[in-house]
């Protein structure tokens, strides 16, 4: 394999053009969007005046709705200067939010991307908050970007440039940034895990944080056993594929060096998962590129943050590993010592991530932030509950929970907290050590595997974030073509802009 996989940022040229009335814009395309119940006003009403009614005649022969995603495609339309106009429905107007805003710009783009061209405008509703507009700006960005790295010839073709009609110049800054950590996370979750494993994170988040002005530490195997990391690096000894912890820190405070974060992220960074010895079977382990998601959507917002300049210090933390069944794996009744001195028996290699992220706590904690948010592609239990789109949150804190889920609501990206009671803590006990790595049997995994972390976050304010389920689309989506979607990057944004 020659071909070198897409870099980071690359969405082409997106920017804000002054307003203008529809006739007047000169595009490959425009992109125009639609509430249900007719044209009513705003940039399909100006479209519609364009056209002379053509839009109003087709919602009145029923071929044009409005609902929630759909698109609908007119080819060089009387009246435009434009060779296409794609109009893409919004639903039901009370019930549109920063969420479907940024999923019908995605559908939009991915819509258009499907050959190439040179420019593409949008027409944003001029009643959009700042908020809605940078998350359409960001859906943009995100549509246009497939998961095809590898093909000689991709489904989805970059625009050359994209403008934002009559749009703030600064939100449309914004969005592009959000939009840049979202595909970030996409690219490292849809690389090859020959191209992505430990190491090679690593350099990515060291080119990253040089892009960005952040804060790197890369702590290689030597410094993990002098760290105590052993339940880590226990986990990464069936691959020749050597471990790292990779910290970054952004100081939008300028405060002095000592001073405690107000936030970190922790990521779950396993590479790829074969379960070890407790080996999946083929069909499971397909997909277990996608294991380090957590790790990169956590790589992707505080590049945003730190592209942002949000006046927050934060930091973010990673556990980059593989799960594989090498000479040396870690076995089952293997006890192994984290760095918290907490004794771990191992009762499913399979469960590792829980594992690897317990040293990686123990290490964000000892810097003592203000709160703590981790994301982990943790259990498949956690979509037996809650299914394939929503993230489950599980918390030690209240506010910070809420604070958290706040930010998510903003940003459009569904989560819901499922409970923590100190009974689900007993699942984990162990007869030989502290705790075991599962509980018993396969009935409330996801909490028992939150109730596992909790041991090792102290007193700091904490949320974990179960994000198995919408870390990857398995088939594709009107918005996109299926693969890593960068989950939660925008919500985690959405969190250090209220935190600062």
């Amino acid at each position: 394999m020659t071909r070198e996989f897409l870099p980071a940022g690359t969405a082409g040229i997106i920017e804000a053009a002054p307003a203008a009335a529809p006739a007047a814009i000169e595009a490959d395309a425009l992109v125009v969007f639609l509430t249900e119940g007719g044209v009513g006003s705003g940039g399909a009403a100006a479209v519609d005046a364009a056209t002379g009614g053509l839009l109003a005649r087709l919602a009145g022969d029923g071929e044009l709705a409005g609902r929630r995603y759909e698109c609908l495609s007119l080819f060089a339309p009387a009246g435009l200067k434009v060779g296409q106009l794609l109009v893409v429905g919004l639903g039901r107007g009370e019930e549109v939010d920063a969420g479907v805003i940024f999923k019908a710009a995605a559908t939009a783009a991915r819509h258009l991307a499907g050959r190439p061209r040179s420019r593409v405008a949008f027409l944003p509703e001029a009643s959009w908050n700042t908020p809605w507009l940078e998350q359409a700006v960001a859906g943009g960005s995100v549509g246009m970007i497939g998961q095809d790295l590898y093909r000689a010839e991709p489904k989805r073709t970059r625009f050359g440039t994209t403008l934002w009609i009559g749009a703030d110049a600064a939100a449309v800054a914004r969005g592009t940034s959000i939009g840049d950590g979202v595909n970030l996370a996409r690219r490292l979750v849809n690389a090859s895990p020959d191209h992505i494993y430990p190491e090679s994170f690593a350099e990515e988040a060291a080119a990253i944080a040089g892009r960005t002005g952040l804060e790197i530490e890369i702590w290689d195997e030597d410094r993990l056993r002098r760290e105590r990391c052993e339940a880590l690096l226990a986990v990464a000894r069936g691959s020749s594929r050597p471990p790292r912890l990779v910290l970054l820190r952004y100081r939008g405070r300028q405060r002095a060096s000592g001073d405690h974060p107000d936030l970190a992220f922790v990521g779950k960074g396993v590479t790829f998962d074969s379960g070890g010895l407790s080996l999946k079977p083929s069909e499971a382990m397909m997909g277990m590129k996608m294991d380090m998601a957590g790790a990169a959507s956590v790589l992707g917002a505080i590049a945003t943050v730190a592209a942002l300049k949000l006046p927050v210090d934060a930091v973010a933390a990673v556990g980059l590993v593989e799960n594989m069944t090498g000479p040396a794996a870690y076995k089952l009744g293997d006890v192994v010592t984290a760095r918290s001195g907490t004794t771990i028996e191992i009762h499913n290699t399979d469960a590792e991530g829980r594992v690897v992220l317990a040293d990686v706590l123990d290490v964000v904690r000892g810097l003592a932030p203000a709160k703590m948010i981790d994301l982990a592609t943790l259990t498949g239990a956690c979509m037996v509950a809650l299914g394939h789109d929503t993230a489950g949150l599980f918390t030690n804190n209240q506010a910070c929970c809420d604070a958290l889920a706040a930010a998510a609501r903003s940003a459009g990206e569904p989560v819901w907290q499922l409970p923590m009671d100190a009974e689900f803590g007993e699942q984990i006990k162990s007869d030989v050590a502290d705790i075991k790595n599962v509980g018993e049997g396969r009935m409330a995994g996801a909490i028992t595997a939150a109730k596992f972390l909790e041991r090792f976050v102290g007193d700091i304010p904490w949320t974990h974030v179960d994000i198995a389920g919408p870390a990857f689309a398995d088939k594709p989506r009107p918005w996109t073509d299926g693969g890593g979607t960068g989950f939660l990057v925008r919500s985690l944004v959405e969190l250090a802009r209220a935190t600062g």
